[in-house]
């Protein structure tokens, strides 16, 4: 790119060709810093997605006195630091940690038995789906597919391109994401049991 300060004006009065260019410009820049300092359970792409949103959020803030790639670079660089932080605050078994036992547990978490409280009343499936609403949106996906239209792995690989493995990671991590989700709000208590009201 020739004239960044040029697109950076055209971006700021919301010029979307300018934002592409922009994009395009710096997508070397920041893969290479993503992929050598993030946390090895953040996906890249996500991560990366998070540094363009942050940088286009705070493109006001940007001061001349520094070259616009160093301020991107800081700005890619505390992304990854704060996903690093962000994991060690919540730290998540991966798949492979888990013995078989353990595996067919999680397996069988949440959505397949829906927590009961001693009065037997289950978990209401609209604060359920309101709260998987909050989820990103392969998280939402890969929840619908398997425990509301009853998909297997084999068939959700088909609808999406992912393989088996991803599949039940992504089912894993999804079904904890929303199990803490449900946690944060006092719906369920940390063994799963809905809370008392």
């Amino acid at each position: 790119m020739n004239n960044v300060a040029a697109c950076l004006s055209k971006v700021r009065k919301g010029n979307q060709e300018a934002a592409r260019e922009l994009v395009e410009y710096l997508q070397p820049m920041v893969t290479k810093i993503v992929r050598a300092r993030r946390p090895w359970r953040a996906a890249e792409e996500d991560l990366i997605q998070e540094v363009y949103k942050k940088v286009f959020v705070r493109l006001k803030q940007y001061k001349k006195e520094v070259p616009f790639h160093h301020w991107v670079s800081r700005v890619a660089v505390s992304t990854c630091i704060d996903a690093l932080r962000y994991q060690k605050r919540r730290p998540e078994y991966r798949w492979a940690d888990m013995s078989e036992t353990e595996a067919e547990a999680v397996e069988s978490n949440l959505l397949d038995q829906q927590a009961e409280s001693p009065k037997g009343l289950s978990v209401d499936s609209e604060v359920i789906h309101s709260f998987i609403s909050k989820l990103k949106v392969n998280d939402q996906k890969v929840i619908r597919l398997f425990y509301f239209e009853h998909k297997n792995s084999e068939e959700i690989a088909a609808l999406t391109g992912w393989s088996e493995p991803t599949i039940k990671v992504k089912a894993f991590r999804a079904r904890s994401r929303l199990k803490n989700l449900l946690i944060e709000n006092n719906i369920l208590d940390r063994a799963g049991r809905m809370v008392e009201r």
